[in-house]
This record gives structure tokens, C-alpha cells and sequence, in this order.
């Protein structure tokens, strides 16, 4: 089962946990979990209006042996208007616009969504139970 928090951060409500969200997936292949702006299609939705985040901006796959991916998808610009940074037993590195990194298996981090216009973030914590 993987098991993802979300929180959506603005600079006056750092370290603020209201609006949390949760959801979660069987590690079984095929599963997948969306974060984005389009509710209709994500399971965890970012405000509307934080359009530094794409209508569908990760997605959380689940492969044929039960190990999870994380896929920063390209969204209908070129270039984004975010940052997205992967951190995982206390090492954080980029997510390349449109690539796909594995996650640990049995592990835990956290998926940062930064915006590079404001000081706001989207943080999706994640945990891989095995």
C-alpha cells in the first residue's frame, strides 16, 4: 500500500496542517495516484488557482512487481512554473520536468511542488508500506 498527505503551503501559513488531505493505494500493478488541480481526475486536489501547478502534475504508479514510481508530468507549457523535489532517508534531489524516479520500497519521504514565482508549496509526504 502506498499512503500519501498532502498540505498546500503559502508563506503565511508555513507550517500550517490545515487542509490536509490523505489517500491511499494497494500496492498492486496498475494502481495509480494522481496530484494535480483537476479534482475529476486526482485523488489529492491542489487549490484552482495555484496555477503553478498543472491540471494533473504527478502521478504515483505502481509497477508489475509492486514497486512505486513517481512521474512529474509535462504539462501544457514548455517550461514550468515549479520546481519539484524528491527527498527520501534525508537526501533531496530534482525531479527532471517529465521524468519518472522510483520510490523506495517499504520507505517513506516526501515530494516537494515549489512554486517559483511565490513562496508556496505543495508537500505530499508518501509512505510505502510493504
Amino acid at each position: 500500500m502506498l499512503e500519501l498527505t498532502m498540505a498546500a503551503v503559502a508563506a503565511a501559513d508555513a507550517g500550517a496542517t490545515a487542509g490536509m488531505r490523505m489517500a491511499d493505494a494497494p500496492s498492486e500493478p496498475g494502481a495509480v495516484l494522481r496530484v494535480g488541480r483537476d479534482g475529476a481526475v486526482c485523488r489529492l486536489a491542489t487549490p484552482d488557482d495555484w496555477l503553478f501547478v498543472s491540471r494533473v502534475h504527478l502521478e504515483f504508479r505502481c509497477g508489475p512487481d509492486g514497486t512505486w514510481q513517481l512521474t512529474w508530468l509535462r504539462g501544457s507549457q514548455p517550461d514550468p512554473s515549479a520546481e519539484v523535489r524528491l527527498t527520501v532517508d534525508g537526501r533531496t534531489s530534482a525531479v527532471a520536468y517529465g521524468g519518472t524516479v522510483p520510490l523506495p520500497r517499504g520507505g517513506s519521504g516526501e515530494v516537494v511542488v515549489q512554486d517559483r514565482a511565490e513562496p508556496r508549496s505543495v508537500n505530499v509526504g508518501f509512505y510505502h508500506e510493504a
